[in-house]
């Protein structure tokens, strides 16, 4: 599974729980957030005040944990 700016928060987490220090580390803690199960990484990244090229720089870093745990 690749993250786009379309997937659901909540889907990546619980299929990648590794991501979720990354959107940490970028302001998101959507972690626990009952949004969280509607949400994109846009729409989310979008409400804490995040550029799109925040959210590039986010998608980037997660994909890249993700393709290297799966390997």
């Amino acid at each position: 599974m690749q993250i786009t700016k379309n997937t659901l928060i909540k889907k990546f987490i619980e299929e990648h729980p590794e991501a979720v220090e990354i959107l940490m580390a970028y302001g998101l803690q959507c972690i626990n957030c009952h949004f969280s199960e509607f949400d994109t990484l846009n729409d989310a990244a979008t409400i804490h005040g995040l550029s799109n090229e925040d959210i590039m720089l986010i998608i980037k870093d997660v994909n890249k944990v993700i393709i290297k745990n799966d390997a």
